[in-house]
């Protein structure tokens, strides 16, 4: 059964990872059993705090959506050994109709060619011209033939090499065997028979016939083997003894992993002209074929967002994923579905008092771990209910949680904002909670640090700013902003890289060393970027 993930938005925080798990467990609770929740950046130091707290795993980590080979439906033919006769292999190309090639394997499940009708009737034919046949197992021939060994030398032999030859009447001599290097197939013949017996050919197939005791118990090196089929049979089965890894293909192969993305793997065929290509798993192991009709309408990958809807902040390769509904408390942004979905948009501080009051919608109760995980999320979300985003419902809901999982608000936001930064590296502080954002023609970052003492972060405001400068070289950015949000001032210090001019116009502030305070703010959703948007229509 393929998953349905739901995940959260990059550089992850507290309420998208515990959205998350919480909407996933509702739905596979309800019997869907199809629900994985799935992150899509590294868990910050609070979010494992929280999780660790109530017991919970971090989510799966992904990181795309485009489709995969691994998504698609494809063929799971045999993978024959390469010491396969070519009588079997040709069975089983006739039984699987659906693949035009089977993959030839090593003894550890390796690749090591592809066999196809192709090759088969190129060998067939080429037996019509060449009719010498070098060292084809014994057991094979057995095999093939239906055969038995019917003297004592032929059980010390184990391969045979020679010129095919059906032996004629006697008053044609110029149409007989001559070499001992000679495998001779005759009838009801015992003069020929004795005859290829005195000349030591290297084997003799006695056909639907017996063969006198004397014979049989002669000095000599020939193999005797005996078949219930005709001589013309024989000798076409004789060929189809030989092992298949004499006439597959082993060169120019060209093959496909699991993990391979479809748009690489159709310009992959575009430059080859096989019919059927090998799939080979993480170990380089054969697992199936690949045909282009496989590629005509591969099957997506699915998947919830929760806690954003929009592009820039969301998995990459979404536009090749199947959207099956978004559930979140920001705006509305620019994703496009290919077909109606449930949306759910609500104007509340988390998006986790959305899904809790869905848990109460069903009737479902959460477990007293993940009502305390999801109070939590309201906690964290809301800046101890602070943040001008925060309602009422956020409350109820969250005291409802904390009612459940018999725990203390207070106590819990304490432990969640009052956690120390002194020692964490510059980076990890940067991006622990970090949003793209593409408005008007302008792209830039907004990263956010939720804190109860805002001064130890900001003896650091060189490293912070000396990042970010990097940081908006590299992807491009018009300027960046860094929000220190204290949650005891009930404001956020503001470092900034940019256009100077931006801040001046949207917040109405001038900066002193690239930064400012602005009291009573501390959404980045509800009151920085609106500022933004407004200042460019």
């Amino acid at each position: 059964m393929d998953p349905i993930y739901v995940t959260g938005h990059r550089n992850p925080d507290t309420d998208s990872i515990v959205s998350a798990i919480a909407y996933a467990a509702l739905r596979n609770a309800l019997g869907d059993r199809e629900f994985v929740a799935a992150r899509l950046g590294h868990v910050s130091d609070e979010t494992n705090l929280i999780l660790d707290r109530f017991g919970f795993q971090p989510p799966v980590h992904i990181q795309t959506m485009r489709t995969q080979v691994c998504d698609l439906d494809y063929d799971t033919p045999p993978a024959l050994s390469g010491a396969v006769t070519v009588s079997r292999a040709w069975d089983a190309i006739r039984a699987i109709r659906s693949s035009a090639s089977l993959p030839v394997t090593t003894d550890d499940g390796g690749l090591y060619g592809m066999l196809s009708s192709n090759e088969i009737a190129a060998y067939d034919i080429q037996t019509i011209t060449d009719a010498h046949v070098d060292s084809i197992p014994v057991f094979n021939l057995l095999s093939v033939l239906d055969g038995k060994i019917l003297n004592e030398a032929g059980n010390l032999v184990d391969s045979v090499s020679g010129e095919v030859s059906i032996a004629l009447p006697q008053n044609n001599p110029n149409l007989l065997f001559s070499s001992r290097e000679s495998i001779v197939i005759c009838g009801q013949q015992p003069d020929m028979a004795r005859r290829a017996i005195e000349l030591g050919v290297c084997c003799l197939i006695v056909c639907q016939a017996e063969l006198p005791e004397d014979l049989r118990n002669a000095p000599t090196d020939t193999v005797i083997i005996s078949t219930p089929f005709d001589a013309y049979r024989a000798v076409r089965l004789l060929y189809q003894s030989l092992p298949i890894s004499r006439i597959c293909r082993t060169k120019d192969l060209e093959c496909f992993h699991l993990d391979d993305f479809v748009d690489d793997v159709r310009e992959g065929m575009l430059k080859s002209r096989y019919r059927c290509y090998p799939i080979l798993d993480e170990n380089d192991r054969v697992v199936g074929t690949l045909s282009r009709y496989h590629l005509i309408r591969p099957k997506r990958k699915r998947v919830v967002l929760v806690d954003h809807n929009e592009a820039a902040q969301s998995v990459p390769g979404l536009d090749q994923a199947e959207i099956l509904e978004i559930i979140d408390h920001h705006r509305l942004a620019d994703i496009q579905t290919g077909n109606p979905i449930y949306f759910r948009n609500e104007p509340v501080g988390s998006t986790t008092t959305i899904i809790a009051t869905m848990y109460q919608e069903k009737g479902l109760m959460p477990s007293e771990k993940l009502a305390g995980m999801m109070a939590a999320a309201i906690v964290s979300d809301t800046v101890m209910f602070k943040s001008p985003t925060c309602t009422q419902r956020d409350r109820s809901m969250a005291e409802r949680m904390a009612r459940i999982a018999n725990i203390s608000l207070d106590e819990l936001g304490q432990a969640i904002f009052s956690a120390s930064m002194d020692n964490k590296p510059t980076e990890s502080l940067l991006f622990g909670d970090f949003k793209d954002f593409h408005i008007a023609d302008h792209d830039f970052g907004i990263s956010q640090i939720t804190c109860v003492d805002s001064s130890h972060l900001l003896q650091r405001s060189e490293e912070f700013l000396e990042l970010m400068r990097q940081t908006m070289h590299k992807r491009g950015y018009s300027f960046m902003i860094l929000m220190l949000t204290d949650v005891l001032v009930e404001g956020s210090h503001l470092l900034y890289v940019g256009d100077e001019d931006i801040m001046t116009q949207a917040f109405g502030v001038h900066l002193k060393d690239h930064a400012c305070f602005l009291p009573n703010v501390v959404s980045r959703k509800k009151q920085v970027v609106p500022m933004l948007s407004a200042l460019w229509g």
